[in-house]
């Protein structure tokens, strides 16, 4: 049980609580305590507890036996995964209760809240039934709920669920805005929690382990404490410390201010490799693929009612990793099913490489034999995987490192929950061997330890990646690039990655805020139009821009196609990319000139 300092204050406590579920023991003998202001993460395999914890913490389960305790006066939120509402609730009785609007519309905290997490605060927001509206919609208002009400202990299971990056890098700011909460968290978004959490809860056994500080110092007090306890050097070499090897290697942003004592990070990863060998990928995926994987050409992406993007010109080459970044229904997923030749182009060209073989991970379960076993329905499609170098992994071996111990493997799938299923049809596409692999949000439903493996398998991937996910840890940790799709029509390369995606939308958001909302009269820029000259001026110069860009565009493919040809040359390679290095920086300079260029054009024809 964690010790509090004289300044703690407990706000509640467990004391050797046991909880079952049949002749399922999920929790056992747990004894432990929140304090006031503490940030806690819940980790854990999916099934461990983590959320019977919580609900046991919150009052919300009884325990079997041991005695949770709470302070008189403390005042508990809880948001768990399922939501609870009267039939025909709206949002706004639902969220707001019974307090008078002027109470809550003269409140500038819950507007902020509403308008983040709703779209804004009027009654085309508010006055929505929760029944009519989507699982994220109903999500982010369960959410709201929870953040409006004055608490002591707010209990968070899966808060980022159904989420963009946007809107969790808000929730993450959001919550170390309010330091006298307590906060428990169960989440599988690793960069969540290393952002808002000063104290980790491992769930596992029945047991529940304590380590200080966020999700990295998590990393590396574990990989320590296996280190400790077996002298085995094969026991060493385990998923944490190339995990930990990326945190040292990866973005600026994370190591600024470090949630670990650097000197014993060191030491422990000294002899770690980089996750992966960028030009040995690189030269293994030109051999299988080519040099021509997907291309676009001044293509027109959308539906006869809708157009979501115009005038995309994009050459993926073979071995990229690259995120794609948006807001929900800006268009991510059909510009992958543009790409694949699902959705036709309005407009453009598309081009395909004769030895393309793609796998697809889509947001919907496949169709399976629910009689079957799980290894014997990875096994239908293969029994091994070429993994390059003469090295191969069994079907069995890929099941495992994706959950699937060796009872799991003989569940029936007809047994297994939505997450499992999606699981399986993961490892069935990886054994299939695509040198192209489509994710449209993998991450869903999956733990750390399974995410952990499956980034694992994703660095030997000798073929091209396209990913969408909100889980920002994942992306940053399997892409090397990134591109954005954020509803204005356009289509942006991301040399700045996901710290530039946040700025373009904060600067396009702020745009927005300009003009008079639902929230009030009087706000806004007023409806002033453009000058002819003034909008002749910006046709010409969003013109030039795009012209400008399309030759940068081309010279970016000229290089990829080089780095290819001069593979295994060092000095050349690092020479090209230097070249390609500069050319990225102009095109993200003539981008962000275009972009505000063309933000002017579109507020004056309003």
């Amino acid at each position: 049980m964690s010790v509090s300092s004289p300044q703690q204050v407990n706000l509640l406590s467990c004391e050797n609580v046991s909880k079952s579920f049949g002749d399922r023991p999920l929790l056992s003998d747990v004894s432990l305590g929140v304090s006031k202001g503490e940030r806690i993460g819940v980790v854990g395999r999916n099934g461990a507890g983590k959320s019977t914890l919580l609900r046991v913490l919150a009052g919300a389960e009884p325990a079997d036996s041991g005695r949770v305790t709470r302070g008189a006066s403390v005042v508990v939120g809880e948001l768990d995964q399922v939501g609870i509402s009267a039939e025909n609730a709206t949002i706004r009785s639902h969220v707001m209760g019974d307090r008078d609007e002027h109470e809550w519309a003269s409140d500038a905290a819950v507007r902020e809240i509403l308008t983040a997490l709703l779209g804004g605060f009027g009654p085309e927001e508010l006055d929505r039934r929760i029944a009519d509206l989507s699982g994220g919609e109903r999500r982010r208002a369960y959410l709201a709920e929870q953040l409006i009400r004055e608490v002591d202990v707010l209990f968070l299971d899966e808060p980022t669920n159904h989420l963009d990056v946007e809107i969790i890098a808000w929730l993450a700011a959001h919550l170390k805005n309010r330091p006298k909460i307590a906060i428990v968290t169960v989440t599988h978004d690793r960069w969540f929690l290393d952002e808002v959490c000063d104290h980790m809860w491992e769930v596992v056994g029945g047991k529940v382990e304590e380590y200080e500080g966020g999700y990295s110092a998590f990393v590396l007090a574990k990989a320590e404490r296996m280190r400790q306890e077996s002298a085995s050097e094969a026991r060493r070499q385990n998923l944490m410390r190339k995990e930990l090897a990326w945190l040292r290697r990866g973005p600026p942003a994370r190591t600024t201010k470090p949630q670990f004592r650097i000197d014993a990070a060191n030491e422990l990863i000294a002899a770690e490799p980089p996750p992966r060998n960028a030009v040995e990928l690189l030269e293994f995926a030109s051999a299988r693929l080519g040099k021509t994987v997907y291309e676009l050409h001044d293509a027109k992406i959308g539906f006869e009612t809708k157009t979501l993007i115009n005038h995309i010109t994009w050459n993926i080459a073979p071995g990229g990793r690259i995120g794609i970044l948006g807001p929900n229904g800006a268009g991510k997923t059909s510009v992958l099913r543009s790409i694949l030749g699902e959705i036709p182009l309005l407009a453009g060209k598309r081009v395909e490489g004769v030895t393309v073989k793609p796998g697809v991970l889509s947001q919907h379960l496949a169709d399976l034999d629910l009689s079957k076993t799980v290894i014997d329905t990875v096994s239908d499609v293969a029994n091994y995987i070429e993994l390059g170098k003469g090295k191969q992994m069994s079907a069995s071996q890929v099941c495992q490192r994706l959950g699937f111990d060796h009872d799991g493997q003989f569940t029936r799938v007809g047994e297994l929950s939505g997450g499992e299923r999606r699981r399986l049809e993961l490892t069935r596409i990886l054994m299939s061997e695509p040198n192209v692999l489509v994710l449209d949000e993998p991450t869903n439903d999956f733990d750390v330890e399974t995410l952990a493996a499956l980034e694992d398998l994703l660095d030997g991937f000798p073929g091209t990646l396209l990913i969408i996910s909100h889980d920002r840890y994942f992306l940053e940790r399997v892409c090397d690039n990134f591109v954005a799709v954020i509803g204005d029509l356009n289509f942006t390369d991301l040399p700045g990655g996901i710290e530039q995606y946040l700025d373009l939308r904060k600067k396009m958001l702020a745009g927005a805020s300009g003009k008079p909302t639902s929230g009030g009269a009087g706000e806004g820029k007023g409806t002033s139009k453009l000058t002819p000259a003034r909008e002749r001026e910006l046709r010409k110069l969003t013109d030039k821009y795009k012209r400008q860009l399309a030759k940068l565009e081309a010279s970016i493919g000229l290089i990829h196609d080089q780095m290819l040809e001069f593979a295994s040359d060092f000095e050349r390679v690092a020479q090209l990319d230097r070249e390609l290095r500069d050319l990225n920086e102009s095109k993200e300079t003539i981008e962000l000139q275009w972009l505000e260029a063309a933000d002017e054009l579109s507020d004056g024809r309003q």
